[in-house]
């Protein structure tokens, strides 16, 4: 669906969520809804591949995690429209988007807090964190109780060649058509890796990651340096809210 709720009572009572106080807080359900202006990606971006890694069994847990009922990358319609901005500055270079993540509900974060509280549950170690033991998950950071996808403008992301030729006038290392664009680490791993400037880095892996956050910068995103995939719109429209409403 491309729009939760849109109206002038839903407009009144996303300006009351937004002044009501300045500490973060956690919208309920019903009040994201009320929000408005969460929206699928889809009809802004229909060329964007979506692997939403969260909605079934792919992901550093194991298995499909609360409050992802569909296989839809949500943001706001800030985030959203940059992202199609992306995507259109990338089609000339025979590349393309595709995202693991979008918008998160709280109750998704919950999952992975219990998760990661759960020491004896350590099926995927071996593919996410072979060099880091559970128990300092979340003193390393890679667990916490809040996360930036709540806010709903940030994604995670990468780059897929369409035109193996044109990609390689501006990206470096094999390129084949339909295959994601090599990042040196995958996605969520829990890594020194998987920073956007590791130092162990070859250099067409470099180039790649360097490459990609360029263009997002310039289409008002901002990495986290501990992830290469993980962009933040700067002008994000709710920086102290967090939503909890179910992707559907």
């Amino acid at each position: 669906m491309p729009h939760l709720f849109r109206s002038s009572i839903a407009a009144a009572l996303l300006a009351g969520l937004l002044g009501a106080c300045a500490a973060p807080s956690v919208t309920s359900s019903a009040d994201a809804a009320s929000a408005g202006n969460l929206v699928a990606l889809a009809p802004l971006a229909p060329t964007v591949v979506q692997d939403m890694r969260y909605f079934g069994p792919h992901n550093f847990v194991g298995r499909p995690i609360a409050g992802y009922e569909a296989p839809q990358c949500w943001l706001s319609q800030a985030a959203a429209q940059a992202l199609a901005r992306v995507q259109q500055d990338l089609a000339p270079h025979g590349l393309g988007l595709k995202v693991f993540d979008c918008y998160r509900p709280q109750q998704a974060v919950d999952d992975f807090v219990r998760w990661g509280a759960d020491l004896a549950d350590q099926r995927t170690k071996a593919e996410y964190y072979p060099r880091v033991p559970k128990s300092e998950l979340f003193a390393r950071g890679y667990i916490a109780e809040k996360s930036g996808h709540s806010r709903a403008s940030t994604a995670d992301l990468t780059l897929i060649v369409h035109d193996a030729a044109r990609a390689a006038r501006m990206l470096q290392g094999p390129l084949a058509a339909g295959h994601e664009v090599d990042m040196g680490s995958p996605f969520d791993l829990f890594d020194e890796q998987s920073h956007t400037e590791y130092a162990g880095l070859s250099a067409p892996v470099r180039h790649n990651r360097l490459w990609l956050r360029a263009l997002m910068q310039q289409h008002g995103w901002r990495n986290l340096p501990e992830e290469w995939w993980h962009y933040t719109l700067v002008n994000e429209p709710w920086p102290e809210r967090y939503f909890n409403v179910p992707v559907r």
